[in-house]
C-alpha cells in the first residue's frame, strides 16, 4: 500500500510518499521551483516523487492533506467576529486565495494527482506524528509548538506503539511561535523564515527585557500554560505582529530590514530566547510529572530552535529526546502519511531502536554519476574524475589549505539543514572562515553562526555534551579545554563586534557563547560525508569541519547539478565535488565577482 502525503498553502509545501510503512521519498516544493519556502501545491515535488520512486498514481491508495482547512476557516472567520470591526483588512486580504482554493483543497488535489480517495488530517496531529512515529522509541511523550495550526499552537500528548493522543493544548491567538515571530518582526527580519536569524543573534545581547516580556506581554503558569495580552500584538486582526502598545513598550519602532542591527535589537532577541526557553521548560517538567517515562519527540516549528532543544536535553529531564528534522509545515506531510498509515488503518509499528526510520533524512531526489557526467560534458565544464577513496584525501588537502568546497552527492536533505550531502564545507580550525562564507559565499549577515559536522566518536573530546545530533538539531557548548583565554581588552568588546574574537582551537564553528550547533555523522547513515571527515582527520588530526546550507541568499538547498554549478559559479567558491567530480576554479578563468546580482534576492 502507497499513502501520499501533503502540505500546501501556508508555508513550505511538500509532499512525502509511504509504502507499507516505510518512507520512500520527501521534499519540499521549493527545491524544484527554487522559490524559497514556496507555499504553493506541491505539484513538481509531486511529480519528482513519481518519476524517482517508480511509483505510478494508480499504486496510490490514497492522499492524506496535512491539516483541515474548514476548521482554519472557522478559526478565520471566528476571530474576525471576535474582534470586528477591526481586522477588516487583514480578513479581506486572506479570502481571495481560500475561495480560490484552500476551502476546495480536496477538488485541488483531485485536480493536481488524479487520485479520488481524499483523507485530511489535523495539523498538530500530523505534527505529533512526524515526531513520534519516525522516532526510535516504542512510548513517548509528544511536544508539538508551531504558530498556529487550526486553532491549536501547542500540543502534549503521548505515543504508544502504533498509536498517537492528544492530551492537552494551547489555542490561538495564544501561541509561544507567534510571540517569538513577534519579536522576529520587531529586530528588522522576516516571520517564517528568520526566526533562526532570531535565535542567531541572542548571543550578542543581554536579556535586559525578560522582565518587561513576563510582566506585560505573557502571563505563565508553573505548568508552562500561558496567556498572551493581546493589547500587544496585533496578528490576529491586522497586517502587522506588534501594535504600537508594543512600540510603546520598548519605546522604538520595528527595525527596517536591511538597516543596521541596534543594540536593542540584540537585547530583545536575547530576551525572548530566554523567555521561551523558560516556558518551554517548565512545559517538559510538567510533561514528565504527568507521564513518567525516559522518552520526549518534538515538532512543529519552534522544535527547531536548537538552542532551548541543547539545553533541555542537557537537564535531563527526558533522558532521551527524537526531534524531526523536518519539523514545521514541510514535515506535515510526512506526519499525515504516517498518522493515516498506524492510527487510521491500525497497522503495525516497529521502531528502528539503533537510529530511527528517517533513513538520516535523506529522503529526496539523487543524481546517478551517468546523469553528472552527461551534464557536465554537455556544458563543457572541466572536471576531475577521482575513482574510489581517492576524492577523501583530495577534498582533505584541500580543506587544509582552507579551501571552501560545494558537496554534491546522494539523495537530497529533506527538511530545513544540509546534512553533508548538499552542503557547503570549509576548516573550522580557520580563523577567517566564517566571515569569509558569509560574505563571499552565502550573501548573508556576518553574525550568522556556521556548525560544526563532527565523527560522532569524537563529540565527547571538543564538546559539554555527548549525545548524538544527527540532524543539527541541538546546540551544545564547546569544552572549556577547547577555548582561548580571552584577555581583558577582548571582555570590553560588544555588540557584532565579538564574532572578531578568537575564542576555541575550532574559532570558525565557536558561537560568540562558545556554542555549536553541531552536526554528528556516521558511517552506517551519511558513509561518504564520514569518509570525507574522517580523511580530514588523518591529515588534520581534527575530526571536525564547517557546515553550512549548500545555496546562498534568498534561494533555497540546491536539487540538481545544475543549481549545484549555478551557485559555484557566482560565488568565490573555491571547489565544486559532484558525486567524485571535481570542478575547479582555474585562476585564468576567474574573474572579479559581481555582487551586485545577489541584491535581487532579498536578505530574508
Amino acid at each position: 500500500m502507497v499513502i501520499l502525503g501533503i502540505s500546501a498553502f501556508y508555508h513550505d509545501s511538500a509532499v512525502a510518499l509511504i509504502k507499507n510503512g516505510q518512507i520512500i521519498f520527501a521534499a519540499q516544493e521549493e527545491r524544484y521551483t527554487r522559490k524559497k519556502h514556496d507555499p504553493s501545491f506541491p505539484s513538481h515535488a509531486y511529480e519528482e516523487a513519481l518519476r524517482f520512486t517508480g511509483v505510478k498514481p494508480t499504486d496510490i491508495d490514497h492522499v492524506i492533506f496535512y491539516e483541515k482547512p474548514l476548521l482554519k476557516f472557522d478559526r478565520l472567520f471566528s476571530t474576525y467576529s471576535q474582534f470586528a470591526p477591526r481586522g477588516l483588512r487583514s480578513f479581506l486580504s486572506a479570502m481571495p486565495i481560500w475561495f480560490k482554493e484552500k476551502l476546495f483543497i480536496k477538488q485541488v488535489i483531485k485536480e493536481k494527482t488524479g487520485i479520488e480517495k481524499i483523507y485530511f488530517c489535523k495539523h498538530h496531529e500530523s505534527h505529533a506524528s512526524s515526531a513520534f512515529f519516525p522516532s526510535p522509541f516504542k512510548s513517548a511523550s509528544i511536544l508539538t509548538i508551531d504558530g498556529v495550526g487550526e486553532w491549536d499552537t501547542i500540543t502534549i500528548g503521548k505515543g504508544s506503539e502504533n498509536k498517537i493522543k492528544i492530551e492537552k493544548t494551547i489555542t490561538f491567538p495564544h501561541s509561544l511561535g507567534l510571540l517569538y515571530s513577534a519579536f522576529t518582526y520587531f529586530t528588522g527580519f522576516r516571520v517564517n523564515s528568520g526566526e533562526y536569524k532570531l535565535m542567531g543573534l541572542a548571543p550578542y545581547g543581554e536579556p535586559l527585557y525578560t522582565r518587561e516580556i513576563l510582566d506585560n506581554l505573557i502571563d505563565v503558569k508553573d505548568d508552562g500554560s500561558f496567556r498572551l495580552n493581546m493589547d500587544y500584538f496585533n496578528y490576529h486582526i491586522g497586517l502587522t505582529m506588534t501594535s504600537k502598545k508594543f512600540n510603546k513598550l520598548f519605546k522604538a519602532s520595528p527595525r527596517r530590514p536591511e538597516t543596521p542591527v541596534r543594540k536593542l535589537d540584540m537585547d530583545m532577541a536575547a530576551s525572548v530566547q530566554a523567555v521561551l526557553e523558560e516556558i518551554v521548560e517548565k512545559i517538559i517538567r510538567h510533561m514528565k510529572k504527568e507521564h513518567g517515562g525516559d522518552n520526549l519527540t518534538l515538532a512543529g516549528g519552534v522544535a527547531l530552535n536548537c538552542v532551548a532543544n541543547g539545553k533541555i536535553l542537557k537537564k535531563q529531564i527526558f533522558k532521551n529526546i527524537w526531534i524531526q528534522p523536518a519539523s514545521g509545515d514541510a514535515g506535515g506531510a510526512l506526519g499525515a502519511a504516517l498518522y493515516s498509515w498506524h492510527n487510521n488503518l491500525d497497522n503495525k509499528r516497529i521502531p528502528e531502536t539503533k537510529s530511527d526510520s528517517q533513513q538520516g533524512s535523506f529522503l529526496g531526489s539523487e543524481y546517478s554519476e551517468n546523469e553528472i557526467k552527461n551534464y557536465l560534458d554537455k556544458n563543457k565544464i572541466k572536471y576531475e574524475n577521482f575513482k574510489g577513496n581517492s576524492v577523501f584525501s583530495k577534498i582533505a588537502e584541500l580543506l587544509d589549505n582552507n579551501k571552501v568546497i560545494g558537496i554534491f552527492n546522494g539523495r537530497m536533505e529533506y527538511g530545513p539543514r544540509a546534512l553533508g550531502h548538499r552542503s557547503i564545507i570549509g576548516d573550522a580550525r580557520s580563523v577567517d572562515m566564517q566571515t569569509t562564507m558569509n560574505v563571499k559565499i552565502k550573501f548573508r549577515e556576518s553574525f550568522r553562526p556556521f556548525a560544526p559536522s563532527i565523527l560522532e566518536e569524537h563529540i565527547d573530546k571538543y564538546f559539554d555534551f555527548d549525545h548524538s545530533s544527527p540532524y543539527m538539531l541541538l546546540v551544545y557548548d564547546v569544552l572549556k579545554k577547547r577555548r582561548k583565554k580571552e584577555k581583558d581588552s577582548v571582555t570590553k568588546i560588544s555588540g557584532l563586534d565579538k564574532i572578531n574574537i578568537i575564542r576555541s582551537d575550532v574559532p570558525a564553528i565557536t558561537h560568540v557563547d562558545y556554542s555549536a550547533r553541531v552536526h554528528s555523522v556516521r558511517k552506517d547513515t551519511n558513509p561518504f560525508y564520514y569518509d570525507l571527515i574522517s580523511a580530514f582527520n588523518k591529515r588534520t588530526g581534527c575530526p571536525v569541519i564547517i557546515n553550512t546550507s549548500f545555496n546562498i541568499r534568498g534561494e533555497p538547498i540546491v536539487n540538481s547539478p545544475e543549481d549545484a554549478f549555478r551557485v559555484f559559479k557566482n560565488t568565490d567558491m573555491d571547489f565544486l565535488l559532484l558525486d567524485h567530480f571535481l570542478i575547479t576554479k582555474e585562476e585564468n578563468e576567474r574573474k572579479n565577482i559581481d555582487y551586485e546580482w545577489i541584491k535581487e534576492f532579498p536578505l530574508d
